[in-house]
């Protein structure tokens, strides 16, 4: 059989090894004009107004259902700027490797951004590669930094007005529900699929409907009671939203259940909450729905004290919706 090959230490060291690993696993699958010029910056002409994040991915497994480490680090940051309503044009991308982390792996990583890349045009242009010892990082740690140029100004929480109807785009908590099922290797009847991807096709149909977007947010970490609670206290509002009406999945309501989970605190990686008057409501849905058939109206946004997410049950009850407390899954993204 033959051996497979791993990285070493020498992949890191800026010699023969490490131009051999940028050339044929980067650039081969990666490559594009501005970052083929192997400058020490890339240089980049975008006229428009700016929006930039950055983040680190740490997933652990790194391959889950729906995607890896490397979809996660595309798709989270093209999804931080779609939240602002800016197109994701150009990605920084900077890797830490294990010594000893098959080359096979890193290469399925690589291609699953080159898929995420391609949904959205975004190109990287820039990156770096660290080869740290064995015991030192778990396999691959990814650094992603993007920028884009804003297509519609002052989306903000801060705009929220009562009024507003509060909309998601699509079923909660599959992320969160699929690293917790494939890191305690759980055998389910129906297994759960990671809601990973980017978001700018959605958003990108909603502007081109002059849907005159208040607010949006990814619900990565925290979850949907996260963005909630970070909404009421960016616009003063209370949110009363219809538990009801939260679309769930049964298998993701299965484990959370078994575990002892809310699946509102579980995280996304390809769902958001948007906030838009009442008068298009219904025009986003159509939209929405073109996308992800579970997309819902969820709430809305009410002059009432005090500004927290108050959930309305089927039977008359209310509660308070608080923001998630300590960490119920390390490392999701």
């Amino acid at each position: 059989m033959k051996k497979q090959q791993t990285v070493q230490l020498s992949h890191g060291g800026g010699g023969v090894e490490m131009n051999h690993l940028i050339q044929h696993l980067f650039w081969q699958r990666l490559g594009n004009d501005i970052l083929n010029q192997a400058e020490d910056a890339a240089t980049l002409n975008i006229p428009s107004p700016l929006a930039m994040t950055t983040d680190s991915f740490t997933v652990s497994p790194h391959f889950f259902a729906g995607g890896n480490i490397g979809t996660l680090a595309v798709a989270g940051t093209c999804n931080d700027l779609a939240m602002v309503a800016a197109k994701p044009t150009y990605l920084s991308c900077s890797f830490i490797i294990e010594e000893g982390t098959l080359i096979s792996e890193l290469e399925t990583i690589v291609d699953a951004m080159a898929a995420e890349l391609a949904v959205g045009q975004t190109q990287i242009v820039c990156g770096d590669t660290k080869v740290v010892p064995r015991g030192a990082a778990d396999k691959v740690f990814i650094n992603t930094t993007g920028i884009g140029a804003i297509q519609k100004a002052d989306v903000s929480a801060q705009r929220i007005m009562a009024g507003d109807v509060i909309l998601v785009s699509r079923d909660i908590g599959c992320h969160g529900a699929c690293i917790l099922a494939a890191r305690e290797s759980l055998r389910l009847a129906h297994p759960i699929i990671s809601d990973c991807a980017v978001l700018w096709p959605v958003v990108e149909a909603l502007l081109a409907a002059s849907i005159d977007i208040h607010a949006m947010r990814d619900a990565t970490r925290g979850g949907l009671a996260a963005v909630l609670n970070e909404w009421c206290q960016s616009c003063g509002l209370q949110l009363a939203i219809q538990e009801t009406q939260i679309p769930v999945d049964d298998a993701v309501r299965g484990i959370c259940e078994l575990c002892g989970f809310e699946p509102y605190d579980l995280a996304n990686e390809g769902t958001f909450v948007i906030a838009v008057p009442a008068t298009q409501a219904q025009h986003t849905l159509e939209i929405l729905h073109q996308f992800n058939a579970h997309a819902a109206v969820i709430g809305e946004a009410v002059s009432l004290s005090p500004a927290k997410p108050v959930l309305h049950s089927a039977w008359g009850s209310r509660r308070y919706l608080d923001f998630p407390a300590g960490e119920l899954l390390p490392r999701i993204c």
